[in-house]
């Protein structure tokens, strides 16, 4: 997901009372029965690319279908609170994005159209998508309320420029060749004594990608959040060993610069890559930044894993990222909300928007596009088809996120200033684990 995904745990406080949402009046919005309300994430470079790259769409929907969209971008950092207005209010857009990971905790909250009858026959049948993207529906075992619209996926990206000044022939598979390569990146290039050029770049303060690590390291080290009876496992062995290879990247590698604890958002990590100051990172889509700034000298591959060739939970190497779109239950227009539903997720316009956003196809028809056949775009399909899973399906996965995200970021902001001990490490997932456990 673009951005990143930190899901608040304000909704927990409003949950039970939109339970009765589907019960209530209907939105005050004054749409017609040819008009229908959109809320779409900013998946562009700005509100206005967004807009500008989804309006072909929606116009051919209109020219298709005679029914008109008012077309809403919302930035990310005001997406999830207009939702949670939405829901307690009953006035919502008709249709509307989510972060795939806020899925469960919006389903809560009943205000959301169940993904069967008319909606599940409009988007085609679940067949028609990727398993592990129609995974993020909704919590498990329960019908789904939201269908995927664009695939997402972490892969590692590289400075092409850097690795040859190093000799570094290919990209590390392994995470102990990637801390080695990382070690020959980082150099002092100007003579002051002090690395000026580093390994590795991070958003260090950024509570949802730490939260990603936290997540995907602890499963490639065995471990995983939460066990099988759900009960938080922050703390346990595999998931301190995993967050540790990651706090060590800057604490005892030495190969991420300290100034990375104070970085929030992704962009600032793709600004080190292209101007040399980083030679790795992992992102989800830095294309159109690459694009947009000019960038030609990078390179992309999987994210290292512990293992060479491992499968299952030890062989992850992203999150299921992505966006999900959503009907609200209360729409006035539900049979045209619901017919858009099933246009942006056809075959065509999965080809034309995912392309535009320089993100992945969710349905399997749309994936053999001549669009989807660089190294890029192949290594991304396959970290999301065959090397993802979702992160934990729970309403309270927006708690999870920020607890262990905003341990992951006191741990750098330590780690930038002094010593960072795996005793450190443990009591600070430890003290999340209590935290979620008091929580449960």
């Amino acid at each position: 997901m673009k951005n990143p995904l930190k899901v608040l745990s304000a909704l927990t406080a409003i949950a039970s009372l939109a339970l009765g949402l589907s019960a209530c009046g209907g939105s005050s919005q004054q749409a017609t029965s040819d008009t229908i309300t959109y809320w779409a994430s900013d998946q562009g470079n700005s509100l206005d690319d967004t807009a500008a790259k989804l309006k072909p769409s929606l116009d051919r929907f209109t020219e298709k279908t005679g029914v008109k969209v008012n077309l809403e971008v919302i930035s990310w950092t005001d997406l999830y609170n207009r939702i949670l207005t939405a829901v307690t209010s009953g006035d919502g857009p008709d249709v509307l994005n989510i972060g795939n990971t806020w899925a469960v905790t919006l389903q809560e909250t009943g205000a959301f159209e169940p993904v069967e009858g008319k909606l599940l026959e409009a988007v085609g049948g679940k067949d028609r998508f990727l398993k592990t993207s129609w995974s993020t529906g909704g919590a498990e075992g329960k019908t789904p309320t939201s269908v995927p619209l664009y695939g997402l996926a972490y892969n590692m990206y590289y400075n092409t420029k850097l690795f040859k000044e190093a000799g570094i022939e290919k990209a590390p598979v392994t995470w102990d060749e990637f801390v080695a390569d990382a070690k020959k990146l980082t150099k002092d290039t100007n003579g002051d004594g002090k690395p000026d050029q580093w390994g590795f770049t991070a958003a260090g303060a950024s509570v949802s990608a730490n939260s990603h690590q936290a997540f995907i390291r602890g499963l490639q080290n065995g471990g995983s959040l939460f066990d099988k009876d759900g009960k938080p496992t922050f703390d346990s062995g595999p998931q301190v060993e995993g967050v540790k290879q990651f706090i060590d990247l800057m604490a005892t590698d030495k190969v991420m610069s300290p100034s990375d604890a104070e970085i929030s958002q992704g962009s600032q990590k793709v600004d080190n890559l292209i101007n040399g100051k980083a030679a790795m990172m992992f992102d989800q889509s830095p294309l159109k930044n690459f694009d947009a700034r000019g960038f030609k000298d990078w390179g992309v591959a999987p994210m290292p894993m512990v293992s060479i060739g491992a499968t299952g939970a030890a062989g992850t190497q992203s999150h299921v990222a992505g966006i999900n779109l959503s009907v609200f239950k209360n729409s006035k227009n539900k049979d045209n909300a619901i017919k858009l539903a099933g246009f942006l997720t056809s075959d065509a316009e999965q080809v034309a928007l995912n392309k535009a956003y320089s993100s992945l196809p969710v349905v399997t028809g749309a994936s053999s596009d001549a669009a989807f056949q660089t190294a890029e775009v192949k290594a991304k399909n396959d970290a999301l088809a065959n090397h993802a899973m979702p992160m934990p399906l729970i309403a309270k996965e927006g708690q999870m996120e920020t607890l262990t995200g905003t341990a992951i970021k006191n741990l750098f902001a330590k780690a930038a200033t002094g010593t960072v001990s795996e005793a450190d490490i443990k009591s600070a997932l430890k003290d999340a684990n209590n935290q979620m456990a008091a929580a449960q």
